[in-house]
């Protein structure tokens, strides 16, 4: 791990999205709620918070941080279910790999309770759009032309 231990606590947030790429039966299934599983877009969203708490066990070097706020969002697009995600903390290292990877989870979970009805669902554009605090500063990711 690296060592913070001389950094300065700041306050931290980052934003990350990811998409999950449908079929049009996997987007008919979704946009009527009628998956076995339950409610996808529900349980993605519970998956990914819970996901963003527990980074630092899934990800070797990863230190543990006192998230004080985990927002996760879904949206169904057409055949697109875009995933958002906000983490906050008071720290000394940022929650970069949180957002990340609470987008991450959240679309295995859409995934999963999916598959059996689309096989070929394809999970793409898994990225940090914004982090703010610490050393360097603020950083927004360039918008897709």
């Amino acid at each position: 791990m690296v060592d913070v231990g001389d950094k300065s606590s700041t306050k931290r947030l980052a934003r990350a999205q990811a998409c999950v790429l449908l079929s049009e039966e996997g987007a008919s299934v979704l946009a009527t709620e009628k998956a076995e599983k339950g409610n996808v877009l529900g349980t993605a969203q519970l998956a990914g918070i819970m996901a963003a708490k527990q980074t630092s066990a899934l990800v070797p070097l990863c230190h543990p941080l006192p998230l004080s706020q985990v927002s996760v969002s879904l949206r169904l697009e057409g055949s697109k279910v875009w995933i958002f995600s906000e983490c906050r903390t008071q720290g000394k290292t940022g929650v970069e790999m949180e957002a990340l990877t609470a987008v991450s989870v959240a679309a295995l979970t859409v995934y999963d309770m999916l598959k059996a009805v689309d096989r070929a669902m394809r999970i793409t554009d898994i990225r940090l759009l914004e982090k703010r605090g610490g050393a360097s500063g603020t950083w927004h990711a360039e918008r897709d032309s």
